[in-house]
């Protein structure tokens, strides 16, 4: 299987590098080779966190982002896996068009799937109509749901967009929300998963017992959803 994810959702502070960061511990945890790009010049998180798996990707340089497809189309037993910083689908798009990247994917046998990370709010929903817009079905979608500030999604319930999507055979993934100040010691001590979940004697700011139970819990939550993706 030649699979390319692309995190993305355009919006920030939605949880994209957090989906990104939780598919490379995935990845890693289930034996599946992957190879990530990072698109966020100034805090990119798979390249802090999970840095012997990443390097660095210019958006608005297409001799970069070509590096995307090359390596997918060299290293067929690999995933690749991008994160998408916010504010860079306007450089993607223009790439993927000019370059004709969906067609030269579908010839090589690359299967390319967006996760289309979402927080509850209209600006997301309005985000992913005008995706749905601008490639039907010419993408495999996957609908992150977010409970980062809430764990209903009305909006997109009721807004249609979300059927629509489904008609395009989307697929739709729930994410539970992390306590707050667990993911802030992760981050701070610059934590993969792994890490997060296992006692770490060195640090004076290390997660507690029952904080690396949370992550567990979170995680084992979020590896079940992703498992019904089959990707």
């Amino acid at each position: 299987m030649v699979n390319i994810h692309l995190i993305g959702g355009e919006k920030g502070g939605v949880g994209k590098s957090v989906v990104a960061r939780l598919l490379a511990q995935y990845m890693i945890d289930h034996e599946i080779p992957f190879i990530g790009f990072d698109t966020d010049r100034s805090h990119g998180s798979l390249l802090r966190f999970y840095a012997d798996y990443s390097s660095p990707t210019i958006i608005d340089n297409y001799q970069s982002l070509d590096a995307i497809i090359e390596t997918a189309s060299a290293h067929p037993e690999q995933r690749i896996l991008v994160d998408l910083a916010a504010q860079t689908h306007h450089p993607l798009a223009m790439w993927i068009e000019e370059s004709g990247v969906l067609e030269l994917a579908e010839e090589l046998g690359i299967s390319i799937y967006y996760w289309n990370v979402m927080d509850s709010g209209k600006d997301c929903v309005d985000l992913l109509d005008k995706l749905l817009d601008q490639y039907g079905t010419r993408l495999n979608y996957i609908l992150v749901q977010n409970q980062l500030r809430d764990e209903h999604f009305n909006i997109l319930e009721f807004s249609g967009v979300k059927e629509r999507a489904l008609a395009f055979d989307a697929r739709v993934i729930t994410l539970k929300r992390l306590h707050a100040p667990v993911m802030t010691k992760i981050d701070s001590n610059s934590y993969s998963f792994w890490a997060a979940k296992n006692k770490d004697p060195d640090s004076l700011n290390s997660l507690g017992l029952l904080e690396r139970q949370r992550v567990k819990i979170w995680l084992n939550h979020a590896y079940r959803e992703i498992d019904t993706l089959d990707v």
